[in-house]
């Protein structure tokens, strides 16, 4: 969801201006990352892994 559109209730600017407290807060809220573990990120951690385990293999035997 985009915050371009949305009017505060508080100070009727844009929430995208963020002229007041809560336009900030709804729009960091609205634009708050999060680091999360995606299937994606697991399967290309745990192949990056496995090819350093061959590369040892190989290294060492």
């Amino acid at each position: 969801m985009c915050c371009e559109d949305l009017i505060c209730a508080r100070c009727a600017g844009p929430v995208a201006e963020a002229r007041c407290p809560s336009c900030r807060s709804a729009r960091d809220s609205m634009h708050h990352t999060s680091f999360a573990i995606t299937p994606q990120l697991l399967i290309a951690i745990v192949a990056v892994l496995l090819m350093l385990l061959v590369l040892l293999a190989a290294h060492h035997g």
